[in-house]
């Protein structure tokens, strides 16, 4: 049974054709640049994670390695008390007990853009203040970012607060002191202490208003924090002349 062929014409409208054209014409005109644009955003994906394995990870990792000793040495010192022997291995690098440790300000020049460079700028903004270089401690403290981690974030800018009341910067202490309480306020015990600095430091330097807004703000969001139950709240109130 022979099978009976037939050829299928399709008419194409005259406007249709144009169309068609033009696509065919727009591939042939813009099919480099449209091949190269996908491959450079391909480049750009493959290049990126490229980078973050094989130069961001080895980075952190060596910067981990590095900042460890001056790191481990620091923490000792916050728990038993700093001298300036010590303080000087921190920044500087050096020997101690047999053991070489790379200073922390080595540890920013090299690895200032990775997880560890940001700590070691926490820990150099601290080691200065605690051996009296005001500047370099704002200049480290300023530059640390605490990345959500937001009782570290308090703790530095309490710290600023301290190198900018050395330097009797008035307005620029409170400031941090204020920043320090605001960072996270639903962390009573951090916001409570930062608050209560503040407000200390406003009577000290006679901005008693403040002092007293700062302190019924404190009993107010914080009823149940250590310096209101313990009654040293009302204590500096009293001394305010503000009596219940």
């Amino acid at each position: 049974m022979s099978e009976k062929k037939e050829n299928l014409q399709v008419e194409i409208s005259p406007e249709a054709e144009v169309v068609i054209n033009k696509a065919k014409g727009f591939w042939e005109n813009y099919s480099k640049p449209i091949i190269y644009i996908g491959s450079a955003v391909i480049a750009l994906i493959l290049g990126w994670y490229g980078y973050q394995h094989f130069v961001k990870e080895p980075k952190e990792n060596s910067a981990k390695e590095m900042i460890f000793p001056a790191e481990k040495l620091f923490d000792q010192m916050a728990n038993t008390g700093f001298n300036k022997d010590s303080v000087s291995i921190v920044l500087n690098g050096g020997t101690l007990e047999g053991n070489s440790i790379t200073g922390i300000l080595k540890v920013i020049s090299q690895y200032g853009g990775t997880k560890a460079g940001n700590r070691a700028r926490y820990i150099a903004g601290a080691s200065y203040l605690q051996i009296g270089e005001y500047d370099k401690a704002i200049k480290y403290l300023k530059e640390f970012d605490g990345a959500g981690a937001s009782q570290i974030q308090s703790r530095a800018f309490l710290m600023l607060g301290h190198a900018y009341a050395e330097q009797k910067k008035t307005t620029e202490a409170l400031d941090f002191y204020k920043k320090a309480a605001s960072v996270n306020e639903k962390d009573e015990a951090i916001s409570s202490d930062a608050l209560l600095t503040a407000a200390n430091y406003a009577k000290y330097t006679g901005k008693q208003k403040e002092a007293i807004d700062m302190l019924n703000k404190l009993k107010d969001k914080y009823p149940t924090s250590a310096p209101v139950m313990n009654g040293e709240v009302d204590k500096i109130l009293a001394s305010l002349g503000q009596f219940e």
